[in-house]
This record gives structure tokens, sequence and C-alpha cells, in this order.
């Protein structure tokens, strides 16, 4: 097992390893001992494999366990969801005193947590991330939120788990394109500033996943625990982010997550070099390694159309929003830039 201790405004620790939710109950009891009440939210695909032995482990362990299941994917992580999700906890009647946990990727992962920031004025929750994405990234760190029409992520706030747990074994009824999502963010790492875990992806991670997600999680810890507010060195982390979200957002999220992430590392990197801010040998490399795991390389949309969605990114701060670049394999950086000449940018990005 890899454990991984995260020291942001509460510590907490994130551990790696297969079979973690047949241990749930006995896991939890160790945080937050019964009796007490869990709330298990998770989606329909993820609750059919996955749900029965989450919560026949928290049963065991002496939990009374509660059932909130949403539809799968993008278009539920809604303002509308979580005030079902609110009108659910009060249903229940649960107390600062319960918890929720979150078992699901990144949609309900996010929803979960920014419900446990809310309810109540706050209640403890939980990750059982079930997504590689999930695992490397949206379940560590702390950002809750739901997206509005104008965009991802809109809404939310800055919330930590009181736990982490990563069961490797639920990556096996992964569909192929959802693993690559989980890829696009692991790959993001390399890039970011760990030239190392760009060598370890030169041999396929898949047959034993472990050290790879403990690197990431520790990849992250490090930004988080130097800047948890995303005020600083932690907006590292959205390389291919500000033209991913808007090339999620322009194809109605018909374009994964991951998938859009890596249209936008590409994007970013292309823009650079023609900027000069970046080694021109990134953009092989990065074309390289992205198709090596099944992931796009083109964008489909106009650099119009990107800007027009990326203007109300949560990064703008005034008339300035804060891209981040690669420079070189294993180095990014913030750039800040007028919003005015985003698109002119992204249209450097998009130049073949």
């Amino acid at each position: 097992m890899k454990k991984i201790v995260i020291k942001a405004s509460r510590t907490y620790e994130v551990q790696v390893e297969k079979n973690l939710l047949a241990s749930a109950g006995a896991s939890l009891a160790a945080l937050l001992p019964p009796p007490r009440t869990v709330m298990v939210v998770s989606d329909d695909t993820v609750f059919a494999l996955w749900g029965e032995k989450l919560t026949a482990s928290l049963r065991a362990a002496g939990y009374t366990v509660k059932e909130f299941v949403i539809p799968h994917g993008e278009k539920s992580k809604t303002p509308e969801t979580l005030f079902a999700l609110w009108n659910a906890l009060a249903a229940e009647g649960l107390t600062r005193s319960d918890l929720l946990a979150a078992l699901g990727g990144g949609v309900v992962g996010d929803i979960v947590g920014f419900a446990a920031a809310t309810y109540l004025r706050g209640i403890p929750f939980v990750q059982f991330p079930t997504t590689l994405l999930a695992m490397v990234d949206s379940s560590v760190g702390g950002k809750t939120a739901v997206d509005l029409p104008a965009g991802k992520n809109l809404v939310g706030a800055f919330n930590q788990p009181i736990g982490v747990f990563c069961d490797t074994d639920t990556l096996s009824t992964l569909p192929p394109e959802i693993y690559a999502d989980g890829c696009a963010e692991v790959i993001k790492y390399g890039y970011i500033n760990d030239p190392a875990l760009l060598e370890m992806l030169e041999k396929d991670f898949s047959g034993d996943p472990e050290e790879v997600i403990a690197r990431c999680v520790c990849d992250k810890r490090d930004v988080v625990e130097a800047d948890e507010r995303d005020t600083g060195v932690r907006q590292l982390l959205n390389l291919g982010h500000t033209a991913g979200h808007a090339v999620e957002h322009c194809s109605n999220f018909t374009l994964s997550h991951g998938s859009s992430v890596a249209i936008g590392m590409v994007v970013m990197t292309r823009a650079a070099i023609a900027a000069g801010l970046c080694d021109p040998a990134v953009l092989p490399h990065m074309l390289q390694m992205l198709e090596r795991y099944h992931l796009p390389v083109t964008c489909p949309f106009t650099a119009s159309e990107l800007a027009a969605v990326a203007m109300g990114d949560k990064k703008r701060n005034g008339k300035k929003i804060t891209l981040v670049l690669p420079r070189t394999k294993g180095e990014s950086i913030l750039y800040p830039i007028d919003a005015k000449d985003l698109e002119a940018f992204f249209a450097k990005g998009l130049e073949a």
C-alpha cells in the first residue's frame, strides 16, 4: 500500500492499494468511529459495479448507510443535483456528526465535496475515487464545485476530505476512453514539473498503476501544501485546462474532460512555441506521448469559439488571465496575458 499525507487546512491521508473498498468500514472507523450515518453518493454506472461492496463494508463496521445515486456524466454536475442532495441529507436527518462518502469519478467527488462544505455549514466527507482521473487529481486537494451554463466549476468551495481511498481494482471496470481521460492528467504532471514521470510513462503502467498514481498524488500534494487556495503555484496544475475547459464546453460535453485537457495541452504548447516561450522539442514529444495513451491532439473549434468561453474562466482576474505554458519537457510556467489577447494566442496554438 502507498500512503501519502496531505497537510492542508485539514491533514488527511491518501491510500492507494487493491481491494480497499472491502476494508472501507474499518478504514473509516479509524477516522470517525460508528455509530453514525454515512450518505454514500455515487452515479448509476459506478454504483451498479461497486456500490454493494462499499455499503456492505460500511454496514458491517456499524454504520447506518443511506444512498444517493445520480445519472452518470458531466451533465449531472449542476446546482439542481446539488440542491437535490441537500434535500436528501435533510430528509434523512444527517447531522454534523454524520458524513458523506463519494464513490465515483470527478463529477461525484466535486458534488459531494461542495455539499459537505455547505450542508449545515460543513460536515465531514471521504473520497472513494473509482477512475484514474479522480485518483490522481480531483479527489485530492479540496477543490469542489458544480458547473453553470456559462462554464465549468464556476460555483464551489475549497473543502478538504478527511481521507481518500484509491482502490485500484475499480480501474479494471473502466471503459478504455475513461481510463485514457485519467492518463491525460497523469501526463500533465510530467510536463508541469516531473520529467522523471515522463520517463516512467514511456512504459505502459496499466498492469501495476499504484506507483504512478502515488507519484501523481505526491506531485499534487507539494503544490497544494504550498498554495492551497490556488493563488500562485497551484495554478500550474491547470496546464491544458483553460483551453481544455473551453473545448469541453464548446463540444457540449461530448468531448470528455481528459480528451479536452489533452487537446488544450497541445494548443498551449504550440502557442508557447510560437511566442518563443517553449522549447520546440516539447511539441513532438507531447504529441507522441498523448497518442501513445490514445488521446486526441487536434482541436475541432476556432480560436474565437474557445476565447468566448475562456473569457469566463474562473482564473481570470480583471482584465488578465493566467495561462499555464510548458517551457521544457518537465517544466511549466505561469504566464498572465491581457484577456483581449487570448483569441490571438489561441489562434497561434491552432496553426498546424
